[in-house]
């Protein structure tokens, strides 16, 4: 793989890993559960994986990351360095590496480490720059495992108040919800079940995984953290998840059936929170915001997908951004969506070229 590009996303919870060739096809991505606040370890063993796939001549190693942020280390600057070191441990000194850093452009290890902050969780802004290339107007859901990027785009330009995590959260335009890790308690208090509201337990019994795979759309690629009790992930399962979050057992077919409700009302609360985060960005557009298209991607794609509908918005998969080839659109498209901003780094570095 003579001239390869390689984006590297760095997260908390997944490493994600998009290849191109020297003329900017992408060629594979993959994604790989990485409990980074477990330790450094973690992502060393998920680099080691991913890196035998990615040890081409020449090759070029575009990065970006969020993972700086969880509680193993002191601080987001020690995270970023730290990240930067194991990468570098794992891919070895040879390796070409260049650090995405938004508004500063493109940054050696050495670099980034002296700027921290100016590549922490960067990899919003290096997704939301290639979409606009595309869309010029828009609002880009990137709808994660973990949490969700509400991004307004005009003029081919990213709109954006916040910079930081910090900004993000108070601007609305990150918000810490998912389809996969977020915990049930953290969606509402009260659920309705038989009649009546019911309030939820303050414990970490179920996440919105055991929501989605009891509704039917969680995709098993896109389900790979274990679940809260380190149980199976089968439907009998997360719904006994759900019913313990309601101080229930769990008693057969009609447990089943209330606890499919209870999963729908989840998903409806989850869906407006999301629908207003819009709402807040769409307001902010100098064009009329109720008719911009919504781009999609991440785990929770099938939500943007759903919100543009019932929105009467147009939807755009970010899979159709990227020319992929009719015989793997399919399947490539799919995981491309997933890792998004690894595919999209990878790429801002061969434009860069």
């Amino acid at each position: 793989m003579k001239g390869a590009y390689f984006g590297w996303d760095i997260g908390g919870a997944h490493l994600k890993l998009a290849s191109l060739d020297e003329d900017g096809r992408l060629l594979a991505v993959q994604q790989i559960a990485c409990p980074l606040w477990q330790g450094v370890a973690q992502l060393e063993q998920a680099c080691a994986v991913l890196a035998t796939a990615a040890m081409a001549p020449q090759a070029l190693h575009a990065v970006t990351m969020t993972g700086e942020l969880c509680d193993v280390f002191a601080d987001r600057a020690s995270g970023v360095r730290d990240i930067l070191a194991a990468l570098r441990r794992v891919l070895g000194p040879r390796a070409t590496i260049q650090v995405y850093a938004g508004e500063q452009g493109w940054l050696s290890p050495a670099a980034a480490a002296e700027a921290p902050l100016a590549v922490a969780s960067a990899n919003w802004l290096a997704l939301a720059s290639l979409v606009a290339r595309s869309v010029p107007q828009g609002v880009l859901l990137d709808i994660g495992s973990t949490t969700t990027d509400v991004i307004l785009l005009e003029n081919g330009v990213v709109c954006c108040r916040g910079r930081d995590d910090a900004a993000r959260l108070a601007s609305g335009e990150l918000l810490y919800t998912g389809v996969v890790r977020t915990p049930l308690m953290a969606i509402c208090r009260q659920v309705p079940v038989q009649g009546s509201w019911q309030n939820i337990a303050a414990e970490y019994f179920a996440t919105m995984a055991d929501v989605y795979r009891l509704l039917g759309v969680l995709e098993e690629a896109h389900d790979q953290m274990a679940t809260a009790d380190g149980r199976s992930k089968d439907v009998e399962a997360s719904a006994r998840r759900v019913a313990r979050m309601l101080g229930r057992d769990f008693a057969g077919a009609a447990s089943l059936a209330d606890m499919r409700g209870v999963a729908r009302h989840l998903a409806r609360v989850q869906v407006r929170e999301i629908e207003d985060a819009l709402a807040l960005q769409a307001s902010r557009a100098r064009a009329a915001g109720e008719t911009l298209a919504i781009i999609g991607a991440g785990a929770g794609a099938f939500l943007a997908a759903q919100i543009a509908q019932s929105s009467g918005r147009v939807f755009i998969p970010f899979a159709t951004l990227l020319d992929l080839d009719a015989a793997t659109a399919t399947t490539l498209g799919a995981a491309a969506a997933l890792a998004a901003p690894a595919v999209a780094v990878a790429k801002l570095a061969w434009l860069a070229r």
